[in-house]
């Protein structure tokens, strides 16, 4: 069973800070893909920072060097666990809604997941910059 739970939105000032965690319980989640996304009105959803299976972190090129993502191991064995994302220097265009999202990659991927992949998602957090 896969539960992802999104926390920690709101309204943040441009140029602050703000921290997303999604409480994710996943069965071998060693083996699994784990990402943040964001959609706006109007606009596609974005892979914003993702892990691969073996632990590779990618990021968007709108928010590299800003954002930060992590992991906080809750259970032991990596069934239950904090997926994090630092958001700093925030600006206008980070207003969004976040979710966070899991897949399996596929065989002969090399551990990594497509955005096509991501078939497990959290309901969605809002996070706003007010101008």
């Amino acid at each position: 069973q896969v539960q992802l739970v999104e926390s920690g939105g709101g309204s943040v000032q441009a140029g602050g800070s703000l921290r997303l965690f999604c409480s994710v319980s996943l069965d071998n989640s060693r083996s699994a893909c784990m990402a943040w996304f964001r959609e706006g009105t109007g606009k596609e959803r974005e892979l914003v920072a993702s892990y691969d299976s073996v632990g590779r972190r990618t990021y968007s090129d709108s928010v590299r060097g800003r954002f930060t993502l992590s992991k906080i191991e809750l259970s032991g064995d990596w069934t239950k666990f904090n997926l994090i994302l630092d958001m700093d220097n925030v600006k206008p265009d980070d207003a969004d809604t976040y979710y966070c999202a899991a897949a399996r990659p596929p065989p002969g991927s090399g551990g990594t997941c497509a955005r096509s992949d991501y078939n497990y998602w959290g309901q969605g957090i809002q996070v706003t910059v007010p101008s």
